[in-house]
């Protein structure tokens, strides 16, 4: 009797629980890297409870957001969604314009084009433009390579910032000065004489439909702006995290894409190839030849890179927490319309680190 008791102990031993699932530890979240298609609204999510963030910091995040004028917000964690956000009218089908963050896309499409054999970036840019596409003396001219328009050390008149040959004027020598300005727009000049085609038909064919993005490019008789949905930018935030490769395909040359996220040069360090750099020992703003010393954004992740634009677009990718972070909307501050860097990238940054940390 004793022993037909044991037995029936150990057979049902198995399908006893020792502790009751409380529900409070939850499975580790998926670490592998994840890219959606490139059709349909499929995107995988994580929880913010997986990853062990702070739930009681989402309200007050998302407050400052609608309070500081955000149209769209999101959080990529190894390519999943951990946030996404949509204010003040604006909705995950509404497009919204990019700004100087778009600045990293002309940057992508001169990277492919050099890896497809059309352009060297070492190369002079009247090589593509011509001579005279400048007012400068053709000797001075002839000093401006396409790195130098990549690096914004063109040293060419930033005052005015329209792309205007007449405001081409000569400042400095090549690579001398840094100065941000919208000279980069010749680079897409360069692409499309280079490819012998328009630059919108290159961007679309090379870089846009390879990674699943909508968007177009708005091409005004001074500025050229990039118009997408939230999720596109997030894309090509996920397309930069992983060194300009998507899924199994290498878009973006991964050396070139390694060369656009560091320091192009020494007069601002802070600056790649049309991307913003954090954790750097000093930097420059636009607009102004003063240097500050520290980080770009203090209260951010050291190895973030980012493509900023005015009114506050931006997308942050921080390769060590393989996250991409996503802000599209009119400017934080109605009365201080910034280009580019602004204060209000530490104050996000601060809402950002209560949830994640």
């Amino acid at each position: 009797m004793r022993i037909n008791c044991l037995l029936v102990i150990l057979a049902i031993l198995p399908f006893v629980s020792c502790k009751k699932d409380t529900g409070e530890n939850p499975p580790p979240p998926d670490t592998s890297m994840y890219f959606p298609a490139n059709s349909g609204n499929t995107w995988e999510t994580v929880s913010r409870t997986s990853l062990g963030w702070k739930e009681t910091a989402v309200q007050p995040l998302k407050d400052y957001l609608s309070q500081k004028h955000t149209k769209s917000f999101m959080i990529l964690v190894n390519g999943r969604i951990v946030m996404e956000e949509y204010f003040n009218g604006h909705n995950a089908s509404a497009d919204w314009e990019w700004n100087s963050a778009g600045k990293t896309l002309v940057s992508a499409t001169v990277g492919i084009a050099q890896q497809n054999g059309l352009l060297n970036i070492t190369d002079r840019a009247s090589d593509y433009l011509g001579t005279g596409w400048t007012s400068e003396p053709v000797d001075k001219e002839n000093l401006i390579t396409v790195k130098h328009l990549l690096s914004m050390t063109s040293g060419i008149s930033d005052e005015s910032n329209l792309v205007i040959k007449s405001n081409l004027t000569y400042v400095a020598d090549a690579g001398s000065r840094w100065a941000y300005g919208n000279v980069f727009q010749k680079l897409m000049d360069v692409v499309a004489e280079a490819g012998n085609q328009d630059f919108q038909s290159y961007f679309d064919a090379k870089l846009k439909n390879k990674i699943g993005m909508d968007g177009y490019w708005n091409f005004g008789p001074l500025f050229k702006i990039f118009h997408s949905t939230t999720r596109s930018m997030a894309r090509f935030g996920l397309l930069a995290l992983n060194q300009g490769k998507w899924n199994n395909e290498q878009i973006v040359d991964e050396s070139f894409f390694k060369a656009c996220t560091n320091s192009s040069q020494d007069i601002n360090p802070s600056y790649g190839y049309l991307w913003w750099l954090n954790g750097k020992s000093k930097y420059m703003v636009p607009g102004s030849q003063n240097v500050f010393q520290g980080n770009l954004v203090a209260n951010a992740p050291a190895d973030m890179y980012a493509g900023m634009g005015a009114a506050d677009q931006r997308v942050y990718v921080i390769p060590s927490r393989k996250m991409v972070v996503v802000r599209m909307g009119e400017a934080s501050d109605p009365n201080n319309p910034t280009f580019a860097v602004s204060g209000f990238d530490n104050a996000l940054w601060t809402k950002i680190n209560d949830l994640i940390n």
